[in-house]
């Protein structure tokens, strides 16, 4: 069991260091955009990336789930990389060709300005690229080829970073350098990925598709589609209702601060592109639901700390003078500075969520992950209406907070029941209170920056103690 554990943490850290590395470059264009920017024009973005999220679960269609689970036993690997592969591209084709049709209408609907419209046709181009590149790296991770994997992703986001100050604070262009930079990123992701792609598709040209594999590809695919969609509402479903309630300003001082959230999803991110694998790898072993039990354990400790440390410190990183006269983000969007603890509770919720997503992965149960993520969808929906009147974007991060931990909470109840694991639930529960505890304090001395410090040092070695007692039951 430890031998197994390790290799997912050294995995992890493999994943973990492109993830890491590339989200922190991508974050840099936070604090870029909050001065070259306006908080409307940040806003128009914002609600665009959202749009384009939801686009594509639609374009993926779930394919690179179907590829993880059915390539990780087949007899022909080559053939289920085909079918995946030329499925997304021509799925992408066709999308991407309505989208360019009808951007004028899909532009009102997402709350744009018409004089935006054109941007939509831009995001097509991404999305299709992006589609493209999903299952090769698919592929990356079913084989265990982290270094590559890390390598392509990290190249693609310097791409899109490099693009976004040339155009942006050179060639002083409109907003839709954004969205050039992003097309000139998956064109780079797809160039180092091609060598994947040529190695698959060499072997055998034939367009073919085998309709009982296309089948089981679709039944276990199709599902990921709604229930990605749901899922995606929980975090990007916020910005259509602030533009329609609070308007673009808002939605730009909003997603600035969200985008703090990046660093605890990069725990959970980086986590879960080795997870999956590995509990695929291990379901078989003699130990394996100690495993994945111990697993939890160490990821509730370690996410945490990393939630602890964002809460009490971003809020005065931001506001400090270190840097004179700049900040990570500019003072103008210094309002929405209350929603970073929401939104990074709720990517912690969101990192327990993934490791019960074992339960319907396994049992091959996977629909209930649309039942789960609707409910996630509402509980958003109705927060997000019921208290944005009333706290403006604060609301919007209470729905984000709420909305993934009913998800979690539902996911751990199904994995319970389908696929039960005896988790250390003292242990959990011990860690839960000592998080719990520390913020209470933390509010009790007024956010002291020292009590901050103090804690957060001495977190580790409690953590560790809870860790390594043994308890008679859990």
């Amino acid at each position: 069991m430890a031998k197994d554990i390790k290799r997912l943490g050294k995995e992890t850290l493999v994943y973990g260091t492109s993830t890491v590395l590339a989200r922190l470059l991508n974050f840099c264009l936070v604090p870029f955009y909050t001065y070259y920017l306006l908080p409307g024009d940040y806003g128009i973005i914002a609600t665009l990336f959202a749009a384009i999220a939801l686009f594509n679960v639609v374009f993926l269609f779930g394919m690179d789930q179907s590829y993880l689970r059915f390539a990780s036993d087949a007899a022909d690997k080559n053939k289920v990389f085909r079918q995946c592969f030329y499925g997304v591209a021509a799925n992408g084709l066709v999308l991407g060709g309505l989208l360019w049709v009808f951007n004028a209408t899909v532009t009102r609907v997402i709350g744009i300005p018409p004089q935006a419209g054109y941007l939509l046709k831009l995001a097509a181009v991404i999305l299709l690229l992006d589609v493209l590149n999903m299952i090769p790296f698919t592929k990356l991770r079913l084989e265990r080829r982290a270094w590559y994997f890390a390598g392509v992703r990290t190249a693609s986001i310097v791409v899109n970073v490099l693009c976004n100050i040339f155009f942006i604070a050179v060639l002083r262009k409109g907003i839709d350098s954004i969205l050039w930079a992003n097309i000139f990123a998956s064109l780079a992701s797809l160039l180092l990925l091609s060598p994947v792609v040529w190695s698959e598709l060499k072997q055998n040209f034939s367009f073919r598709f085998d309709k009982s594999l296309e089948k089981d590809l679709l039944s276990f695919a199709w599902p990921f589609v709604p229930s990605g969609l749901a899922s995606l509402l929980v975090s990007v479903i916020d910005k259509p209702i602030l533009v329609h309630l609070a308007g673009t300003e808002q939605v730009g001082i909003y997603q600035a601060n969200f985008k703090i959230g990046v660093f605890m999803m990069l725990v959970v991110s980086m986590f879960d592109q080795a997870w999956r694998p590995f509990f695929l790898a291990h379901a078989k072993d003699d130990d394996a639901k100690d495993t994945f039990a111990r697993v939890l354990s160490y990821f509730v400790a370690l996410a945490g700390w990393v939630l602890l440390g964002l809460m009490f410190l971003m809020p005065d990183i931001i506001q400090s003078n270190l840097l004179g006269n700049f900040h990570l983000i500019a003072p103008a969007y210094w309002g929405g500075l209350r929603v970073i603890p929401l939104v990074l509770t709720g990517y912690f919720f969101y990192g327990l969520y993934v490791n019960f997503m074992i339960g319907p992965v396994l049992t091959k149960k996977t629909r209930v992950l649309l039942w789960i993520t609707l409910l996630g969808a509402a509980v958003s929906i109705t927060t997000n209406l019921t208290l944005v009147p009333h706290l403006g974007i604060l609301g919007a991060g209470w729905a984000v907070a709420f909305s993934y931990g009913a998800m979690a909470a539902a996911l751990f109840c199904f994995t319970h029941r389908v696929y039960p694991i005896p988790y250390e639930y003292k242990k959990l529960a011990a860690l839960f209170l000592l998080g719990i505890a520390l913020v209470i304090i933390n509010k009790i001395s007024g956010g002291n920056i020292w009590f901050k410090i103090v804690s957060l040092t001495l977190y580790p070695a409690i953590a560790g103690f809870i860790l390594r007692r043994k308890v008679k039951a859990n």
